[in-house]
Order: structure tokens, then C-alpha cells, then sequence
């Protein structure tokens, strides 16, 4: 029988409110119940009404004539779009090659130097053939365990073997110390920053589409220069200080900044204290090996009274300092996303540091200037009263409270030999008598200033910026060492690696040296004759120069 068009209308009605709420398999079974309902002509007619094909309808008919118990699920199994990899079998395989070339798939594949977006990894798979988006890529690699990975800096290098040792021992001086009321403190130079407009790193509130505007270059603004925040971090009453200098992180900055926090802070907290401890790290300013650390060192043990005890992190540990962690890290993250315009915002900002389990920093500028390059002779480090451990003694030593030998620290003449070789300057030695030693080092300063300018005219591509007089480093040997090192050479005949020993530098600087030199005399049209007697040893040069009774570190003179 024919439905007529009010009963039409009406399904209509129904449809287009209930359909958008319903999947596909029971929208079906709501077509057939009307459909079933309506009789002979309802499939034609609820089609009408649904806007579907008249099978559509059939089809749920037949599914509720049948009585099939609910699926839940939308389509039969099996049902639908076949996935990639089923319609691609080798797909898989070939991302596999691409993203893990190093370990299973073609070292030589054609993305093992390229960034392996989805894009470009959906790229080369079509073009191997494998027709796939950058979405199934994504897909296909999240399922297969694989996820966007930043670096992670775990991998520490050479490991000392006395690494764990050394943690121990360090880990006992500190309870030893706090078990005494006695001060405990980690030391270390934070991150150089530039001062001025330059963008920081991170982000802050800010009015939407008003980001405060920086430099696009980072190149270091003369006028404002640097700022070299050196901590001091307190390890028992979680207090920081910070002394932010404008000139060189040298040793003499270094302890200036501890000889500050304790003046400041440290005797005020521990009236008693007797000791101090020190936690360092291995290299800087305040390395094991840096002589002028231990100097300066022992002057403040002298001023404070204390007994100065240092302990080093072993080599390639840096990260296990606990100022790292507990003060710096919090200081980098309270001025994140600001630009440290001036050091005045960066002394606020450091001193406004703070964590919810109570550490406080104090900050102070520093605007004292420290020279570079200070030799501290083996002299001067004999008479520190320093006392070495018995447990690894470059790592950890004591410096004593105690009055001791001051040697002068000037930088020694460019034209002088240092004072420890002084001894070689001698015509037996040199071959050249007093007179033409001084002509021929006045002619070569010259000759050595004008090739120091070429040699750095040609590394940075243009005129070196003039220092002022008496400042930058200090080279390792003088004009007049390396005189002396090259008549050593080549006069008597002296090994190079012999010459190294003397002179307590590395063979590779004294052949470095000696070509300089070479070069400075033929331009001078000076040769130094070849002598007669030839050494072979050092030794060999200590009983040359008894025999012309030239007196040297390894020789008695005669009371």
C-alpha cells in the first residue's frame, strides 16, 4: 500500500532529529523497525523519508527479523579499511631502515644525516614505493615504541678508578666537619653571561602579542661586557652567596669571593668555627691543579685563622657539585625568559632566588680587576703550608693557618729569563757574551712583535684590537727562555724533549718555540755557532756547567 506524505513528513521529522545521534549499524535497525512497522511499501518509503538507499533499509530488516544480539561494534569483524602495513606488507621494514640505520637497517641509507621528521620519512617511502602520509608514519612509530626523544646528557667520559673512593672520602670530611659545627660550603663558577638586551632562554607572562624585544645577535657589548657569577653555597644551613664579577675568572677571584662570604656571612653563622671545608670541582678557577688557588688559599687561612680543607670531585664529575643543583639551577630558572640588561638586574635577580624549603642567596658585584696569567714559581709552593692527605693528596689537602715565604708574583720580564733559569744565562752556555746578548734581544722584541701581529692578523682575518699595556695572558715562556732554549738545541746539541723537562713545559711547545725563534734570528741575520761540547742529558748539563763553574739548582756551591 502507498504511505501517504503526512506519515512521510513525520518520519522525516524523526530522522533528522535521532539519526545524528546514532552509528551506523543502528541507524540500519531503526530504518528496518519502521520500515517492518510500516508494511508492504515501508522500505521504499522510510528510504524516502531517511534520504538513504532503499538497501540500506533492507539490510535492516533482515538484521531485525533476524534478532541479532547487539556486536558492540559499529562494523562486523573484519569490517572496514584495510590497515597499511596489511595492504603494504614491507612498509614496516623499510621505516625501520630508515629511522634505525645504525642499528638494523643500511648504514648507507639516504636519511642517516638528515632530521627524521614524518614528513620527510613519509617522503622517501613513497619514493621507495610505499605510498604512505605522515600521519601513518607517526602512527606506525608510536606503535612500534617510539617517541620524540630530546638528548640526554648521561655519558660522563673516562670514569677515574678511584671515582667512588674519592665520593667516599669526600662524603666522610663532610660529616666529620658538620659533626664539629665547622663550616661546609660548594664552590664553583656559573655560566659567563652576556649583559644587555640578549634574548634568555625560557618564558613569562607578558601581555598577549607584546614579547619583550632583544638583540637578534649575541655579540658581546664592550660598554657592558660580561658578568661572572662565582657561588658559594652553604651546605648546612642552605644559604647561597654569590659575587658577580665584571673582569677575569682567575684563582684570586675565586677566593676572594669565599674571603667575602665568610667576612659577610660565614663567620657571623659559625662563631666557633675553627675549620672550613671546601668541595670543588676538578678544573676552573679553583682546579687541583692550579697552583695560584692553592696560593691565594693559603693567604686567607693566614687572615681568617682557619684551617682550609679542600676536597675535589673527581674528573668529569662537575654535575655531583651540590651548588649545581640546590643553588644555581633555582637561579637560572627565576630569571628564565629575561634579559639581563645590566648587572644590577642580575645581582636582583640572583638575590631574589628563593625555593619553597628555605634557601635564601645574597648577592654582591664585584668590580675589582684580576690579572691573568699569574706564575706561582715552585718556590712559592714549597713554602705554603700546605698539608696533602694521604687518600689521592692532589685532590685533598689542608692548608694551615700559618705565616710563610711571600715571593713576588710580578710577571717576569719579556726580556728576562725566568728566575729558575736564570742560571743558563751564562756565555759558556749561550756562546754569547753579555753585550751581544742584550743587542740581540732588543733587536729581536722587536722582530717578535711584528710576528705575533701577523700570526694574528692571518687566524682572525683582521688587526689584532690593541690590549691595554700589562693586561691579557702572559706567554708560558719569555723571549729570553726561548733564546735560551734554542742555544740549548742547537748549540749543544740538548734533545728537545730534554729541553721540554728543563724548561717544565710540553716537547710540543718547545718545537713551537724553537721554530718562532729560528725565524726571529734569520730575519735578524744573527746564527749562533755550533759548540764543540755536546749533551745529551740533563744531567750532562748540570756537570757541563760545574765545570765552568756555573752554579745550578742541582749543584753545592761552596759555603
Amino acid at each position: 500500500m502507498a504511505v501517504g506524505g503526512e506519515v512521510l513528513g513525520t518520519l522525516a521529522a524523526k530522522f533528522q532529529v535521532i539519526m545524528p545521534h546514532l552509528d551506523e549499524r543502528q541507524r540500519r535497525l531503526l530504518l528496518g523497525a519502521e520500515a517492518r512497522a510500516l508494511g508492504h511499501g515501508g522500505i521504499r518509503a522510510v528510504a524516502k523519508a531517511a534520504g538513504v538507499r532503499e538497501a540500506t533499509v533492507s539490510a535492516g530488516v533482515d538484521e531485525v527479523e533476524a534478532g541479532a544480539p547487539p556486536l558492540g561494534r559499529v562494523r562486523r569483524p573484519g569490517g572496514g579499511r584495510k590497515r597499511a602495513t596489511e595492504r603494504d606488507p614491507g612498509l614496516l621494514a623499510a621505516l625501520m631502515a630508515l629511522v634505525e640505520p645504525d642499528e638494523r637497517g643500511d648504514p648507507m641509507s639516504p636519511l642517516r644525516w638528515t632530521t627524521k621528521s614524518t614528513r620527510i620519512l613519509a617522503g622517501e617511502l613513497s619514493r621507495q614505493g610505499h605510498r604512505v602520509s605522515a600521519d601513518t608514519v607517526a602512527d606506525l612509530l608510536r606503535k612500534n615504541g617510539f617517541s620524540l626523544q630530546a638528548n640526554a646528557k648521561t655519558i660522563e667520559g673516562r670514569q677515574h678508578p678511584d671515582r667512588d673512593g674519592q665520593f667516599r672520602y669526600l662524603n666522610q670530611q663532610v660529616k666529620d666537619h658538620q659533626a664539629s659545627t665547622d663550616p661546609v660550603v660548594s664552590v664553583d663558577t656559573k655560566k659567563k653571561e652576556l649583559v644587555g638586551p640578549f634574548s634568555n632562554a625560557g618564558r613569562q607572562w607578558r601581555p598577549a602579542g607584546e614579547p619583550v624585544r632583544t638583540r637578534t645577535h649575541d655579540f658581546l657589548d664592550d660598554s657592558l661586557g660580561k658578568a661572572v657569577p662565582y657561588g658559594v653555597y652553604d651546605l648546612t644551613a642552605d644559604t647561597g652567596w654569590v659575587n658577580v664579577g665584571t673582569d677575569h675568572d682567575t684563582a684570586a677571584f675565586a677566593v676572594e669571593s669565599i674571603r667575602r662570604w665568610w667576612s659577610s656571612r660565614g663567620c657571623h653563622d659559625y662563631p666557633n668555627a675553627r675549620r672550613l671545608l671546601i668541595t670543588a670541582d676538578a678544573g676552573g678557577s679553583n682546579g687541583y691543579r692550579t697552583r695560584a688557588w692553592k696560593a691565594e688559599l693559603a693567604a686567607l687561612a693566614g687572615q681568617t685563622g682557619l684551617q682550609i680543607t679542600v676536597c675535589h670531585f673527581p674528573p668529569g664529575t662537575s654535575k655531583w657539585n651540590k651548588i649545581e643543583h640546590r643553588l644555581f639551577s633555582h637561579i637560572t630558572m627565576n630569571w628564565r625568559g629575561r634579559p639581563l640588561t645590566s648587572h644590577e638586574v642580575i645581582v636582583q635577580s640572583i638575590a631574589a632566588t628563593t625555593t619553597r624549603t628555605g634557601l635564601r642567596v645574597h648577592a654582591e658585584l664585584d668590580t675589582n680587576t684580576y690579572d691573568t696569567g699569574v706564575r706561582v714559581h715552585d718556590r712559592q709552593i714549597a713554602a705554603l703550608p700546605l698539608h696533602r692527605h694521604n687518600w689521592h693528596p692532589d685532590w685533598n689537602y689542608t692548608l694551615q693557618p700559618e705565616p710563610f715565604e711571600q715571593f713576588s708574583t710580578s710577571p717576569d720580564p719579556f726580556d728576562q729569563p725566568s728566575p729558575d733559569l736564570a742560571w743558563l744565562h751564562h756565555p759558556a752556555l749561550t756562546g754569547l757574551p753579555a753585550g751581544d746578548w742584550e743587542t740581540l734581544i732588543t733587536t729581536l722584541l722587536t722582530l717578535h712583535k711584528r710576528q705575533r701581529e701577523a700570526s694574528l692578523h692571518q687566524r682572525r682575518g683582521h688587526r689584532p684590537r690593541m690590549a691595554a699595556p700589562g693586561t691579557g695572558r702572559r706567554p708560558v715562556l719569555t723571549l729570553a727562555d726561548r733564546l735560551l732554549a734554542f742555544a740549548l738545541h742547537y748549540r749543544l746539541g740538548l734533545p728537545q724533549v730534554a729541553v721540554a723537562t728543563l724548561f717544565t713545559v710540553r716537547p710540543e711547545t718547545i718545537n713551537r718555540r724553537l721554530r718562532e725563534t729560528r725565524q726571529l734570528l734569520d730575519q735578524a741575520g744573527y746564527n749562533i755557532p755550533p759548540s764543540v761540547h755536546k749533551i745529551a742529558t740533563i744531567a750532562d748539563l748540570y756537570a757541563h756547567a760545574a765545570s765552568n763553574g756555573i752554579p745550578s739548582p742541582n749543584i753545592k756551591t761552596a759555603s
